[in-house]
């Protein structure tokens, strides 16, 4: 009796343990089709195994981002091509405005050049007076000032950059003339008594060593016993020529 006694009670602790393992082999199997569960919702949830019409919306909306980003990169050459259009426009107008600039300019040189208007400026004034007197000298007109000395001193001024000249403060213009009658010299139809200022409006060192130079007007009217006095100004006016 007591063997058959202990043999149940071998038997129910054995039954029993089993019962534990069981119980445990169930837990772990339980905690691991949980876990496997939601790893697996967290893959769909991520955009792992997407439905069919997820797929198409998500592939829908990736096709409209690159026909977008392909739009941008046409609108993006056209941007560039008008902005180059733009920039040769630019610099079109930027040639014309010198132009203008230039041509009113040369205007403006072309109206100081026919004594149109009133202008200031530094330059020069050459003096030209009759040589003293000679008694031994038979002609007259040798040693006084005539046209053509002061034609030679214009002709060089003008040579040399002057932008306007005057005769005792009257203008010159392109088409004036100078005519000697006796002592006194006709500019014009105006006549102008010795000695004779000519004034020029201009570089007042490139104009005196013009006049100075070696062998020049200078030396070649001292000569014609014309005195010859010049000197350098910082301010000259002139006012526009006389008559029509």
């Amino acid at each position: 009796m007591k063997q058959r006694k202990l043999r149940k009670l071998k038997l129910k602790k054995k039954v029993n343990s089993n019962r534990v393992i069981l119980s445990l082999v169930s837990l772990v199997l339980g905690f691991m089709v949980a876990f496997s569960f939601r790893v697996t919702r967290n893959e769909t949830n991520n955009g792992k195994g997407l439905t069919n019409k997820q797929w198409e919306q998500h592939l829908n909306l990736r096709n409209e981002l690159i026909d977008q980003e392909e739009k941008n990169r046409e609108l993006q050459k056209e941007l560039n091509a008008k902005q180059e259009k733009v920039r040769k426009i630019e610099t079109n107008l930027s040639k014309e405005a010198q132009v203008f600039f230039n041509m009113a300019e040369d205007a403006e040189k072309y109206r100081m050049f026919l004594g149109k208007v009133k202008v200031s400026g530094k330059g020069v004034k050459v003096t030209l007076a009759d040589g003293e007197y000679d008694p031994d000298e038979e002609n007259i007109n040798n040693y006084l000032v005539h046209e053509h000395h002061v034609f030679k001193v214009i002709n060089e001024l003008y040579i040399s950059g002057a932008a306007a000249i005057a005769v005792n403060g009257q203008r010159i213009s392109h088409n004036s003339y100078v005519l000697c009658t006796g002592p006194v010299i006709t500019v014009d139809g105006y006549q102008h008594p010795a000695p004779f200022e000519i004034t020029a409006i201009g570089d007042p060192n490139v104009l005196s060593s013009a006049l100075n130079i070696t062998g020049g007007i200078k030396d070649q009217l001292v000569n014609d016993q014309i005195v010859f006095t010049m000197e350098e100004m910082d301010d000259i006016k002139m006012d526009p020529i006389l008559g029509n």
